[in-house]
């Protein structure tokens, strides 16, 4: 049993895990992380092996949800740093809003982002999306537009502000 367990999941890291560390990478721009991201999907897989029924929706789920702390972590970053440059007076003049599509996804509510990753940054069809998050394909297509919609007023806001 033990063999055809550690069989099992060998074959679904060589299926799978290309494909999820190179999601993760477009995410996060950088290879490093986006190994460690992937790997520890599939460390917290492994874990929780005999449990998990769908394997591939768990890792780009967990996966989603690591990418989303490290956006956090570079947010906090970003601004423990501006926050020191500000206060040091190293640069007299406030940064622009970053209008990037990454940080305007991240801040998108949870049932709007994951469809939007999957969808959009993991190439899911919706039957697939819909299939992962346990939702129904229409609540699917209506998520992904209400979030293309939203990304779409913010982009024109920050455009709007931009000299």
């Amino acid at each position: 049993m033990k063999r055809s367990r550690e069989k099992a999941a060998s074959e679904l890291f060589a299926a799978l895990y290309p494909r999820l560390a190179g999601w993760c990478r477009r995410l996060v721009d950088d290879d490093g992380t986006a190994h460690e991201i992937a790997s520890e999907a599939f460390t917290r897989l492994w874990a929780r092996w005999t449990s998990v029924e769908e394997p591939r929706g768990f890792l780009y789920v967990t996966a989603a949800n690591l990418v989303r702390d490290h956006w956090r972590k570079l947010e906090r970053e970003r601004l423990a740093l501006h926050r020191v440059t500000s206060e040091a007076a190293v640069r007299p003049h406030p940064e622009q809003a970053d209008p990037s599509v990454r940080l305007l996804v991240q801040s998108l509510p949870e049932r709007l982002r994951v469809p939007i990753l999957l969808h959009y940054y993991a190439d899911m069809p919706i039957r697939e999306v819909s299939a992962l998050t346990g939702r129904k394909e229409g609540t699917v297509k209506a998520d992904l537009h209400a979030a293309r919609e939203l990304l779409r007023v913010h982009l024109r806001r920050s455009l709007d502000h931009t000299p």
